[in-house]
């Protein structure tokens, strides 16, 4: 009864229009003093300055950082004209090339908002222009961007293994299959969608036209083999990658691409800095929240209702993503991940379910609730950048958001698929 109270007052809050973090430093605080224990409001600075201490962490900044570099400085124009060449001509055209797009673009920054923008303001200017309908042209790319924090290098990861001590390396492998999973969906529906509307395609690249974008693109593909590579071969760590990513991403904008300015780099820093700090503030605070309902025994309290349920590791699986969809739809996806994996790492636990697995499972949750309404993202994002209503936009992603759920259920149960790529760099 205690947990339900705790998650109705802080559901209540954000109905009230309370922001997320405020709402669970409100709520926590309010139950400590309800249950007469205010001494342990003293933990509330230790707890938030603790949360966000972890050497992990710092990638979040970095990737973010090389996200902006590469919008601005012409990589994504690249990788966007390189993918129009290789898939323009199938049913659908630009907009499975922008999942295209957005498959290598997620070897780069591991930021679902950040790809949302950088391929949006693409896709908004060419694919109108070519008869696509906005809802459509801002649906796919809400929904391509997605598939960004899958494959890896992916912040969700990063946070992730920062709490639960889950090697990151293991869960950017990992990622690797749902996330092509994710985009093979996304692409059959465009198909039937286009075919059934009529949308445009492209004439067939030649090879030589292919050669030609893919030698301009060339230094900006080499972005997420760099990355990825140096990472698997242990050349550095996933918090090491993101510095690295920030400085390839530097020396294209600046010195061979040149269309970052050094004038740009103050602005850069300052999106930067505001994103890094809401993302931040989300997760300290969701410290103190995670301590309360630890202190409260909640997370024990919920294994020992399931356990007295009798159920098995698949139902208690079915039960945790039905929960994580429910919360998605009301909260930002890292808060999701910091307040309920203190719950849940323990049910995992008693229940035999590799944790590497759940972290992917988690992870796909999350990026469902970056396209649902009220709280989705990537879905205001395109809203925004498009002119296109929520509520329209919404039903427009609706086969997209059932594509990447059947992704999810496959990686639920079928723990062999989503481990094959670790354990065969273990």
């Amino acid at each position: 009864m205690l947990a339900l109270a705790i998650f109705g007052v802080l559901v209540f809050f954000m109905f009230l229009g309370v922001p997320v973090a405020a709402s669970m430093g409100v709520t926590a605080i309010a139950f400590f003093l309800g249950l007469d224990e205010p001494r342990n409001l003293t933990m509330v600075a230790q707890r938030m300055y603790s949360s966000t201490t972890g050497f992990t962490l710092l990638a979040i900044p970095f990737f973010i950082m090389a996200g902006n570099l590469m919008n601005m400085g012409g990589v994504t124009t690249r990788i966007f004209r390189f993918a129009s060449s290789l898939v323009g001509h199938f049913w659908g055209g630009l907009a499975q090339v922008v999942i295209v797009a957005a498959v290598i673009m997620s070897g780069m920054c591991g930021a679902a908002v950040a790809e949302a923008a950088g391929l949006g303001m693409l896709a908004m200017k060419a694919m109108p222009e070519q008869g696509f309908d906005k809802k459509f042209t801002a649906a796919i790319t809400g929904a391509a961007a997605t598939i960004g924090p899958v494959i890896p290098p992916s912040i969700p990861f990063v946070i992730y293994g920062s709490i639960t001590g889950v090697s990151i390396g293991q869960l950017f492998l990992a990622g690797f299959l749902p996330g092509f999973m994710m985009a093979l969906v996304m692409g059959i529906a465009v198909y039937f969608i286009s075919r059934h509307r009529g949308y445009p395609r492209q004439p067939k690249a030649s090879f030589a036209e292919i050669f030609v974008s893919f030698k301009d693109a060339f230094l900006a593909l080499m972005a997420p083999v760099i990355i990825i590579g140096g990472i698997v071969s242990g050349v550095f760590t996933p918090t090491e990658a993101s510095v690295v990513a920030c400085i390839y991403a530097l020396i294209l904008g600046l010195f061979v691409y040149r269309e970052i300015k050094f004038a740009d780099l103050p602005r850069i820093g300052w999106e930067t800095s505001l994103y890094t700090i809401r993302i931040m503030f989300i997760i300290s605070v969701a410290g103190f929240f995670g301590w309360l309902l630890i202190h409260q025994t909640i997370p024990q309290q919920v294994i020992s209702e399931l356990t007295s349920l009798g159920t098995s590791a698949n139902v208690v699986m079915g039960i945790i993503i039905f929960i994580l969809l429910i919360l998605g739809c009301f909260m930002e996806g890292i808060a999701v991940l910091v307040i309920t994996i203190p719950v849940f790492m323990p049910i995992i636990s008693q229940y035999g379910i590799d944790p590497v697995q759940f972290g992917v499972v988690m992870i796909l949750c999350s990026m469902i609730g970056l396209l649902t309404p009220p709280v989705g993202m990537c879905l205001y994002t395109m809203s925004s950048i498009s002119g296109v209503p929520c509520g329209e936009l919404s039903w427009e992603l609706l086969p997209y958001i059932i594509g990447i759920t059947v992704v999810t259920l496959i990686c639920a149960y079928s723990p062999d698929l989503v481990l094959w790529i670790p354990h065969m760099f273990k």
